[in-house]
């Protein structure tokens, strides 16, 4: 019965997720819900000391990274950088070759730390144009997209600023450069077969006689500059570059300013009435990727004020706006997935996992599982991680296995099954774009089932090379 418990719970709230509920609502109705049925009088008691105690931990750690990479994104797009990007991008590549050009832009902005959610706005009206164009039927494009912003550069390149890549640090101890070579050759899999399976569906389809489709008007383009106002290219991918550079040099630097603990005390703030000590190594990851950023925000805003001038107001209110709800969303499932790992249904869930033997297959198994039926990577990662982190540690190191495996192979598991049909990016993408699960839900899927087996060929790479 305590298992059923907490599978209604997860049914619920998945439900609740692909019926367009918001999370923020949802997720505590759905956790109180299993409190209910489990301990009636632990209801409250659950709400405020594991439930907001979870959502508000997770808001401490993260909104700053859900607020700069907004608004970064934002400016981005306001700049024209991201439409430079793309032109540059076709005329190297050339329009025969619509889908590495999307996935290489939407790569490009996802690596430089451009929310995935923002690259999805930031790219389509100029996918829209390229597959017009070129003659490619548009329903393909979000298979190109999602390859390009939701896989390789979301969780599986080392240093990559994305949230997903994030998250593990605090649990392990480790960076956002967690195990380079695995991460790099996961990431050259991934590219490369989801490139030979757009490549593949474009042909396929095409041999049919099928065109671009019907144009519509589903997300015009809004905040292009002016043609022939565009800047140049290398000035528009230098603010990806310059985050990528500053994120891995603050990962070096900081635990040598600062060393293993940081100490404030009243000699340095007389206003303090208790010394407040700060562990460096936790806050590693976090603290590099929001220095990137504000480094990359500054040069955007320096090197095309006149271009963002006159909408900056408007335009950061906006991003603020998104990083807020996307920041909350995640927040309400971990503080979901910290009730539910206290509950008795779980704990037996727990315990079954750990009859797979190995570790890296356990975490990966628990963590795609629970992303794919939250529908999102962080919030699904969020749970496994609050509930299973202690025993993933544990067995990594009876098995000598370093954590920095262990983050890479994590992070790329809630990357894997969590775009099943009821993913807030998938449902953002599809709307974005105009188009049906039945139009283009099937390139999704196969990017979703290529990522999927990424992770499991990083784990044997790492059991046949031991590359780290």
């Amino acid at each position: 019965m305590s298992f059923l418990i907490v599978l209604a719970a997860l049914v619920f709230l998945m439900l609740a997720a692909y019926r367009g509920y918001s999370v923020i609502l949802f997720a505590p109705v759905a956790a109180l819900g299993a409190v209910l049925l489990t301990d009636p009088g632990a209801v409250a008691p659950v709400f405020s000391g594991i439930f907001m105690d979870k959502m508000v931990g997770f808001i401490k750690l993260y909104f700053p990274v859900f607020l700069l990479g907004a608004v970064f994104g934002k400016l981005i797009e306001m700049s024209g950088f991201s439409e430079a990007i793309v032109v540059a991008a076709i005329r190297y590549i050339g329009r025969t070759r619509a889908n590495a050009v999307i996935v290489l832009v939407c790569a490009l902005l996802t690596y430089g730390g451009v929310s995935l959610f923002v690259v999805v706005f930031a790219v389509y009206p100029f996918a829209a144009e390229l597959y017009r164009q070129s003659g490619i039927p548009k329903r393909l494009m979000p298979g190109a997209i999602a390859l390009g912003a939701f896989s390789f550069t979301m969780d599986t390149l080392p240093g990559t600023p994305q949230i997903q890549n994030i998250i593990p640090t605090t649990f392990f101890k480790t960076t956002g450069w967690a195990a380079p070579w695995l991460g790099t050759i996961g990431g050259i899999a991934t590219l490369a077969a989801g490139l030979a399976f757009l490549e593949w569906r474009r042909r396929a389809v095409m041999a049919t006689g099928e065109g671009y489709g019907a144009d519509d008007k589903a997300a015009p383009a809004a905040g292009r500059a002016p043609k022939g106002a565009l800047p140049h290219p290398l000035l528009s991918v230098a603010p990806l570059l310059l985050v990528g550079a500053v994120n891995f040099a603050l990962t070096k630097m900081i635990p040598g300013w600062y060393g293993e603990n940081y100490a404030l005390t009243a000699d340095a703030l007389p206003g303090l009435h208790a010394t407040v000590n700060t562990p460096i190594k936790t806050l590693v990851g976090i603290w590099a990727v929001e220095g990137a950023l504000l480094v990359g925000i500054v040069f955007v805003v320096v090197t095309a004020f006149g271009r963002v001038r006159d909408a900056f107001a408007e335009g950061t209110k906006a991003a603020v706006g998104g990083a807020l709800l996307a920041a909350m969303n995640t927040a309400s499932e971990y503080g979901f997935g910290g009730v539910i790992a206290a509950l008795p249904g779980f704990v037996a869930v727990s315990g079954a996992l750990k009859s797979v033997p190995d570790p890296l297959v356990n975490a990966a198994v628990s963590v795609t599982t629970l992303a794919g039926i939250t529908g999102s990577a962080s919030g699904g990662m969020s749970i496994a991680l609050a509930a299973m982190s202690d025993q993933f540690i544990r067995a990594a190191e009876a098995a000598h296995i370093p954590l920095e495996v262990m983050h890479r192979v994590v992070a790329m598991a809630s990357g894997g099954m969590d775009t099943l049909p009821h993913n807030g990016a998938v449902i953002t993408l599809l709307a974005v774009t105009g188009l049906t699960h039945k139009q283009s839900y099937r390139e999704i899927f196969g990017i979703t089932v290529i990522k999927t087996a990424a992770v499991f060929f990083v784990i044997a790479l790492y059991y046949l090379t031991g590359l780290v």
